[in-house]
């Protein structure tokens, strides 16, 4: 790539830093508990401005270096925080933020790359299930210590493009027909999403054990 260019890509980044911080500054000096709505929207802005830059600097390591994009998206998914595990017969995938909403698409970039990876990673050196009739469960966790209007419609969260990722290691097909979707929201120490996917018959079984959790939400 010309180094005209790369300079330019930079000093946009730069650009967006810069607005980043001017973002936080007016975060740190505005009074959440008088001004909810300004909080949110600085804070919204920043977290959006703040993804936004770190897919471009992905896009300008995989455009100017030798690192790989899969080499690079291996550390990502780890930084990220995202944990897999597969027993007795369920697959959990642990995300340690809320899904973004529908139509963010570099949010959806951010998180997406680095979960497909560590998928990846795990399935070439764990054995993987193969589910023909599954559920899928979205916890939406929030943490318990933050404001209660947070918690967001499902319809407005980006699960598709996360249930396609998922089902390429490990279902026959995510069509209706043979995969159902169930949601819970619940409360916890910190927000984060835990993906559970599980043959159809251990459903109930699964969903036995979460009670305690999904009763937690009355809290709100």
């Amino acid at each position: 790539m010309d180094r005209q260019v790369i300079s330019q890509r930079i000093t946009s980044i730069l650009g967006d830093i810069s607005r980043l911080q001017s973002a936080l500054y007016a975060m740190n000096t505005t009074d959440i508990q008088r001004y909810p709505d300004n909080y949110e929207v600085l804070s919204t802005d920043a977290a959006l401005r703040s993804e936004s830059i770190a897919c471009r600097l992905r896009h300008l390591i995989y455009a100017t270096t030798t690192v790989k994009k899969a080499e690079y998206l291996q550390s990502a998914s780890v930084m990220h925080g995202i944990e897999i595990r597969y027993e007795s017969g369920v697959l959990e995938v642990m995300l340690p933020s809320l899904l973004p909403k529908r139509k963010q698409r570099q949010s959806t970039e951010f998180l997406i790359d680095p979960v497909y990876f560590a998928l990846n990673n795990y399935a070439d050196h764990h054995p993987m299930p193969k589910f023909s009739h599954c559920v899928v469960c979205f916890s939406h966790i929030y943490s318990r210590e933050l404001p209660a209007r947070r918690v967001r419609d499902y319809d407005n969260l980006e699960l598709k493009q996360l249930l396609d990722v998922i089902s390429t290691f490990i279902m026959a097909d995510d069509s209706g027909l043979l995969c159902d979707a169930y949601n819970t929201t619940e409360l916890g120490e910190q927000d984060c999403t835990c993906i559970s996917v599980m043959d159809q018959k251990s459903f109930s079984e699964w969903l036995s054990k979460r009670q305690d959790h999904m009763k937690s939400i009355s809290d709100f």
